[in-house]
This record gives structure tokens, sequence and C-alpha cells, in this order.
């Protein structure tokens, strides 16, 4: 009995093979472009077969045009890999790129009710790039709809260039989004006019990672984008303290139970102190620290962002309100610095803000460290004085954090082979480490006790031996390479 029960549960938790399941997903795939009338895609057929040769899982599917390809040649269709994913229920790809297609419509809605799929088989996408797309309206409508009730976690829209009924069909799907936390919309022509927009879904969604470089939002645009979640930085630091968690309380903007979690649940989920367990025993069992339980698909909303990209958006004196529209913006910029917890990253690079707005920027800084809040990494324009552009750059790469020293591993080289194995014996080596931490030669009196085996590679080790990394003492001078005792490993040398 007992061998019979360890055999079933040997079966049972054996991995699947994957190069069987990939091989016959190639064949589907190729069977539907036939019937299509479509090319196979080159990315898609290398990477399936680079997964099969190395029987590797494979995540990401890159749908693109060949630079190669003649007028002549079929057309690459999204089509045909969307009915393969469908038929074959090939749930492990989680990305799926689309670079410098025309999309048609059929193409989009077979996407959209991908993305809608829910129940037993679920989406099995978390992330969508569609970079440099063409689309018309009813499908940025279509796709606007199936966003809504999708399951991503990042969507890229770069190069996509949107008018503003169009964007509007997108900003729609997104704006009660309680899932959805990286946005890109790098170069797709936003204009002033965007900017209220994007701050909106801001509020009433989970994004809390917006790319938006190479756009012309300038000044107006940008204001409206960043007042509402400098206005609630400025609500959270005066209030309760500002070191708090993000998910310590619950944004003014929240979801609806069903799309979020509450603060009482995230503070329980994300603490990573020390807590106490009860087993079915009754006895209790201690959590170690630093461990987290992370649930699937809950995260707060609100008008609060960990990383904002503004670069290259003409955000300068030189809009249609002047100064005083440059000056406004600074001041809503310093506010969310000041007292944004959540903010790590702000990208202002290519906008010509001005020397007096740079100073601001880093008075901010200097109070943001006062505060003692997280370390912010801006990135501002170097047409400033050097001082200036000096002293925010060292604002942003000081860190009050002091890391621990990791133990480190031990490699030894022979002059003509690299010797690996794990220590079941003691030597003493000499050598020399300088600061890029390998060490050479047989000149040094630095002496060093590091864990190596009875292995007959042994014997070749004479002066040629390095130290790739290692942690030790000082001892006295010793031949080197000479085993003085045997001793069970304490510690396995992983190189």
């Amino acid at each position: 009995m007992p061998r019979r029960k360890t055999a079933k549960h040997s079966s049972e938790g054996a991995p699947l093979p994957v190069a069987p399941v990939l091989q016959k997903f190639l064949k589907t795939y190729e069977k539907h472009c036939a019937q299509a009338q479509t090319a196979v895609c080159p990315a898609i057929r290398k990477d399936l077969k680079t997964s099969i040769n190395n029987e590797q899982i494979l995540r990401k599917f890159v749908l693109v045009k060949p630079d190669d390809a003649q007028p002549s040649t079929l057309p690459i269709s999204l089509e045909p890999l969307l009915m393969t994913i469908r038929d074959e229920c090939y749930t492990l790809g989680k990305q799926l790129c689309i670079w410098g297609l025309q999309l048609s419509n059929p193409e989009v809605a077979r996407l959209a009710l991908l993305l809608e799929l829910k129940g037993h088989t679920p989406c099995p996408l978390t992330t969508l790039e569609l970079v440099d797309c063409r689309m018309d309206l009813w499908s940025l409508g279509r796709l606007g709809q199936a966003l809504q009730v999708s399951s991503l976690h990042s969507l890229v829209l770069d190069y996509c260039k949107f008018e503003s009924e169009e964007i509007e069909s997108i900003f729609s799907g997104l704006e009660h989004h309680g899932r959805l936390q990286g946005l890109s919309l790098r170069y797709c022509g936003l204009g002033p006019r965007s900017g209220p927009r994007l701050g909106s879904v801001i509020c009433r969604s989970a994004i809390c990672e917006l790319h938006l470089d190479g756009n012309y939002l300038q000044c107006s645009g940008a204001l409206a984008l960043l007042r509402p979640v400098a206005e609630y930085a400025e609500m959270r630091g005066r209030g309760p303290p500002a070191t708090a968690s993000p998910d310590s309380s619950g944004p003014p903007h929240a979801f609806p139970a069903s799309q979020r979690g509450s603060s009482t649940l995230n503070q329980m989920t994300k603490s990573s102190g020390t807590g106490t367990v009860k087993t079915t025993s009754g006895k209790k069992k201690k959590r170690k620290k630093g461990i987290k339980k992370n649930i699937k698909g809950l995260t707060e909303a609100g008008p609060w962002l960990v990383k904002l990209y503004l670069a290259d958006n003409g955000i300068d004196g030189k809009g249609k309100d002047g100064e005083n529209s440059l000056l406004e913006f600074t001041q809503t910029l310093t506010c969310l610095i000041r007292y944004s917890a959540h903010l790590k990253e702000l990208d202002l690079g290519n906008n010509v803000l001005g020397e007096r707005a740079a100073a601001d920027i880093l008075e901010a800084l200097r109070a943001r460290k006062t505060g003692k809040l997280p370390v912010l990494k801006v990135t501002v324009t170097p047409q400033i004085s050097s001082d200036t552009f000096r002293s925010i750059w060292k604002s942003c790469n000081k860190s009050n954090v002091t890391r621990k020293r990791k133990k480190k591993s031990v490699g030894l080289q022979t002059e003509g082979s690299q010797v690996r194995f794990r220590s079941r014996a003691y030597a003493w080596v000499a050598g020399w480490i300088p600061s890029r931490g390998c060490a050479g030669g047989n000149h040094s009196v630095i002496l060093f006790i590091i864990d190596v085996s009875t292995s007959p590679f042994l014997s070749e080790i004479k002066k040629y031996i390095y130290i790739l990394k290692h942690t030790g003492k000082l001892i006295e001078p010793e031949p080197c390479g000479s085993v003085f005792e045997r001793q069970p490993m304490s510690q396995e040398v992983i190189v």
C-alpha cells in the first residue's frame, strides 16, 4: 500500500512535458494560417521552436511584420494566432505583443472576445501591447468595451496615433478598471485636452505606472493630470504619517467591494512583521519575517502614482498661458514631490522648465528627505545651471537604507580548467583580492579559509588560484593548496 501511494503521488506531482504541447500548438497555428490564406509569422515560429528545443514554456507571443516582406507575399494576421490559443486552450501565454500591423474589425473583435473570457477558462493574458498599430473608430470602441471587464495588468499603446474621439473610447474602458496597473501611451499625439481625462482615469482606476513620453500635453494638460494626485498626496501628508503604507487607508475614489480589497485586508495580507498562526493541533506557529501573502486581483484605487513619465511633452513657459501656467504647474509638481509617499520615479526630461522651476524641485526634494519619505528618482533636462542639476542628481541617488551584505560564494579556477564542486574539506589558499573581487597569485600574505573538496582537480591547484567572491578572516601564511583537515560540509559552495 505505501508503494502504491508513493507511485500515485509521484505521477501526480510530475510536471507535464512542454515540448509536445508546443509542437501541437505550432501545427494548429500553421493549419489556421493556411485556411485563412495568411502567412505564418516568422517571430512566432522561431519562438515556438526555441521553446521546444529548450523545453521551456512560451509565455510571450510577438506578432510582427518582417522587415524584408515583399508586397506580393501573404499578409500576417492576428486571427489565426487567437484561434490557436482558443482551440488548444493554451493558458500559459501571458503576454501578447502586436507590432506595426493594420488590425481589421474581425481581428479586433476576436481579440475582444478573448479578453472578455471569464469562468472556468478565463483569459490568460495579463499584458497587451499594440505598438504602432492602426485601428478604426469601431475597432477602438470594441476594444474599449473589452477593457472594462478584462484581467489585464499592463496595457501598451505606444505609437498609435489617436484623435480625440478615438482616445475617448480607450479612456472609457479604463476609467473603472480594478486590475490594470500599468498604462503606456507614448508618442500617441495626446494634447492638452487629454490631461483632464487622464486625471479622471487615474482617480477611478488602479493605474499606478503611467508612461506619456513624446506627447504634447503642455503645462495645462500636465497640470490637469497632476492636480488630483498632488491634492491627495498633500491630504495624506498633512494628515496621517507620510510613511504609512500606500494601502493602509482607502482613497477618496474607491471601487465597489467586488472590485477592490478593503484596507484592513491589505494591512493583513501585506504586513511583513512576525506573527503567529494557529495550526490544527492547537499549537501556535511563528510566521517568518518578510513573508508576504498576495491575493490575486485585489488592488486599491485612488489618485496616486508610483511611476510617472512626462518626458518631451512641451512643458515650458511657451504655451498659450505663458509663464503663469508653468508657475502653477511647478507649484503642483513640488507639492506632489514633497508629500507623496507612493511616488518613486518621475521623468521630466526634454521639458525646458527653467532655472526657477528646477530650484523649486530641488527644494521639494530636500523637504522630502527631511520628512523621511522614500528616495525619489527625478529626471530633468540639463538645460539648467550645472550646480542645480548636480544637486538634483545627488538628491535622487542618495539612499538612507543600509543594505546587509550577503554571504558570497567561492569559486576556484586553475590555470587550465574551472573547478566547481561541493566542499567536503578545508584548504589554505593564498591570494590577493583587488577591488574587482578577483584574486590571483601567491605573493600576498593575506590568507583565507575556504571550503574545497578532495577532488582530483585539487592536485592541479598551484599558484593559479582565483577567488571570485569570498568572505573569510586573516590567518598566518601557509603553503598554497594544502588540505589540513577533513570536515563535514558546513556550507555548500555554489558558483
